[in-house]
């Protein structure tokens, strides 16, 4: 059963990318969605995500927080909290109380919080699969398919785009192995006031913290 599931799921990724193409009505979408995230400097918003493999049989959910400002962010999740300032990443895991230090080094096909709204300007297809309801907003729904499928982790990213003022209102972004991951967006607040430092982990906030530090 197991192998059958593996096979279903290499022939819909094969199909993906033959059915994938430069849709204009997409690109439509996709832009309008882009300047609008363009003209914003910082956010915050509430964030739900899940993990699910049907092959695995794996169905993990968890909520948290996500801050960003220009290419830095801050994600609050379980137990864990990772700051970007751009330059450097902090892993912060509360439950242990040790702090993962390592450099940043941005790939080009890399999708984070600060890139998903322009990720389809390069090395995907993009195309405009239906509308639908989504937390009682009716979205436009486009794919994002890799152009290179071999040399990405993610070969498809699923958008909700927001018809009523183009925001993003959750994706999916499809992995090889069959996992997806799924993120939804509430409670999106612009343009708030926040400092630099709030990306930066801070120490002297956690006495007693252990530095781990992988530079």
């Amino acid at each position: 059963m197991k192998n059958r599931g593996i096979l279903l799921l290499l022939f819909s990724i094969w199909i993906g990318v033959a059915q994938a193409q430069y849709d204009p009505k997409a690109l439509v979408v996709l832009d309008a969605m882009s300047a609008k995230y363009s003209k914003i400097s910082s956010y915050k918003a509430k964030i739900k995500s899940s993990m699910v493999n049907e092959v695995d049989g794996i169905n993990e959910e968890m909520n948290g927080e996500i801050t960003v400002k220009n290419d830095m962010y801050r994600l609050k999740i379980e137990e864990q909290e990772i700051y970007n300032d751009g330059k450097t990443v902090w892993t912060f895991l509360s439950e242990i109380n040790e702090v993962n230090i390592d450099d940043y080094y941005p790939e080009d096909d890399e999708i984070t919080p600060s890139k998903i709204y322009t990720a389809y300007k390069k090395g995907y297809k993009y195309v405009l699969i239906e509308e639908t309801t989504l937390n009682g907003v009716k979205c436009d729904v486009v794919d994002l398919v890799a152009e290179n499928v071999k040399s990405t982790q993610f070969f498809k990213i699923r958008m909700f785009i927001s018809q009523k003022d183009r925001s993003l209102i959750g994706w999916t972004m499809f992995e090889k192995s069959g996992s997806q991951y799924k993120y939804t967006i509430e409670n999106f607040q612009e343009n708030i006031k926040v400092e630099d430092s709030y990306f930066k982990f801070n120490p002297a906030k956690h006495p007693g913290v252990e530095i781990v530090d992988l530079r």
